[in-house]
């Protein structure tokens, strides 16, 4: 039994990767579960939301590099960040005006407003296709690794090695910083604590004198941040294209309603369920259960409960038995 080298090969395969996956979706889910609590309506055109966001991360990033700007061992990316952010702001700001203030204005039903959103998704993703392509993109620079499997072996002597992607370390140290930058807007600020209670209670906070244009525009732009974050950083860790942002709406959904909708600290636990849930059931056990069993009965199949083909199928199980036996989510959210 080697117990080192199967906590090493978990570390490598399952938890890493996990913890990063579960950022990206925890920082989605964010965004969608925002718009649910204080718009009231669930926002299918969030995942292309994070693919237009990313888009422009890229254009920008291609930008500073073309004129050698770079950052050095991190991404350039991250440097385009902000600009993502913007035009994703303002792209968000003006779609609201053109066509969700209408419905606001004669109170639409929030099914009304979830079928608009299916036709903005569709011309989110159509633009964002035409104008980047549909291939895929590798737009991560800097450094690779913090660690490398060769390096770490050499330190440990241990035969597993562990690999840390640079962009995985990126992907948290980031996720850290919005979160936290986000809790704080909204307890201590003004703004945030108006948001809050336009979530809590619409006719009160009306009464109490918040302004609801301005409580929307802030809505949508800490939406577009969230989304145009979270999405510049799946494409670094992974690599973007177009549509995989519009199949990411069932897992960030998924975690969004296991949290419990409308709830920010549930939609980042949920987040990191749906990611181990996923990774866990798609990862072939068969390395890490060899170190740990005699060799005359080690496992001779890869003891992989499901392809990594339908990890999404995960993500649908998961939503489909908590909206059953726990529609308010593991936070007391807002029921679906």
């Amino acid at each position: 039994m080697d117990i080192l080298n199967a906590l090493v090969a978990f570390l490598n395969f399952v938890f890493v990767p996990g913890l990063a996956y579960g950022a990206q979706l925890a920082l989605g889910a964010l965004g969608a579960t925002l718009i649910y609590g204080i718009l009231r309506f669930s926002n299918f055109a969030h995942g292309d939301t994070m693919a237009f966001g990313t888009m422009v991360v890229i254009l920008f990033t291609w930008w500073f590099q073309s004129m050698g700007i770079t950052f050095g061992v991190l991404p350039t990316a991250l440097l385009a960040l902000p600009f993502g952010i913007a035009v994703t702001s303002l792209l968000l700001l003006a779609t609201d005006k053109v066509v969700y203030q209408y419905y606001r204005r004669v109170k639409a039903a929030p099914v009304i407003l979830v079928i608009v959103s299916l036709g903005v998704m569709f011309i989110m993703n159509g633009v964002t296709r035409f104008i980047i392509g549909v291939q895929d993109i590798n737009f991560a620079d800097g450094g690779r690794f913090i660690i490398t499997a060769g390096d770490f072996k050499a330190m440990t002597g241990l035969q597993e090695g562990l690999a840390i992607k640079a962009t995985q370390g990126v992907t948290v140290g980031v996720a850290i910083i919005a979160v936290t930058a986000l809790f704080w807007f909204l307890q201590k600020t003004r703004t945030g604590k108006s948001m809050r209670a336009f979530a809590d209670n619409e006719d009160l906070a009306l009464l109490s004198g918040i302004n609801p244009d301005r409580v929307v525009a802030v809505t949508w732009i800490i939406a577009a941040a969230l989304a145009t974050t979270a999405g510049t950083l799946y494409g670094l860790d992974k690599s973007f294209k177009a549509f995989t942002y519009f199949q990411l709406l069932l897992p960030i959904f998924a975690a969004a309603i296991v949290g419990g909708l409308g709830n920010p600290l549930g939609a980042i636990a949920g987040g990191f369920v749906i990611a181990f849930s996923e990774v866990t059931v798609t990862y072939a056990w068969k390395k890490v259960v060899g170190y740990l069993v005699s060799a005359d009965i080690a496992p001779e199949g890869l003891l992989q409960l499901m392809s990594t083909d339908y990890k999404f199928a995960v993500s649908f199980a998961i939503l489909i038995i908590v909206l059953l036996f726990m529609p308010t989510g593991l936070f007391k959210g807002k029921s679906v």
